[in-house]
């Protein structure tokens, strides 16, 4: 009857070194794409219906109103 140790490295099922890396052609489009939706999420929170405008009207600017003020950004 053979034993074996709670660390038998000649086990193939045990993971023995370090993990391969994410290769960065893999990121790059998620990151660019998250970059995106951040500067056009920090644009309509900080300036729409502030000093510029792409809307008519004040329905952007009520619907980020409370989220402007939590974030610090004066509009009034």
């Amino acid at each position: 009857m053979s034993t074996v140790a709670a660390t038998d490295f000649a086990d193939p099922f045990v993971p023995v070194g370090t993990a391969p890396g994410i290769p960065l052609d893999e990121i790059a489009p998620w990151a660019t794409l998250a970059a995106l939706i951040a500067v056009i999420l920090i644009y309509f929170v900080s300036t729409e219906q502030g000093a510029y405008a792409l809307f008519d009207g004040m329905y952007v600017h009520e619907f980020v109103h409370d989220g402007r003020h939590l974030l610090g950004f004066p509009c009034h």
